[in-house]
């Protein structure tokens, strides 16, 4: 019976202790998109508003960022300086940031 108990308690220590891995994962990749985004807000303004000639990230559809976050990092678009800073993203994090900036109020 001892060993029942200890076995259960175990196993409901370690189901606790995964749902709170779970939930800190969670938020972790809820705030992913938003943490690469503070690397664009010199150019594209914060929150992807930019104020000037860049365009505004801001409200873009996340398949358009995707696509052409990938062809400047795979050399298919041409760029001054997006094609090096792109390199230094991988695919989970390029769709993390579109998905943050779609998520943002369009500019207007």
């Amino acid at each position: 019976m001892r060993t029942r108990v200890l076995v259960a308690s175990t196993f409901i220590g370690f189901a606790a202790s995964f749902l709170a891995l779970a939930a800190a994962l969670a938020q972790t990749d809820a705030n992913a998109g938003r943490y690469v985004a503070a690397n664009c807000a010199n150019c594209h303004g914060t929150d992807g508003v930019a104020r000037g000639a860049m365009p505004s990230l801001a409200g873009q559809k996340k398949d358009y960022v995707v696509e052409q976050m990938r062809a400047f990092r795979d050399g298919k678009r041409p760029a001054t300086v997006m094609h090096q800073i792109s390199k230094g993203y991988t695919d989970a994090q390029i769709d993390a940031v579109a998905d943050h900036f779609a998520r943002q109020p369009a500019a207007r």
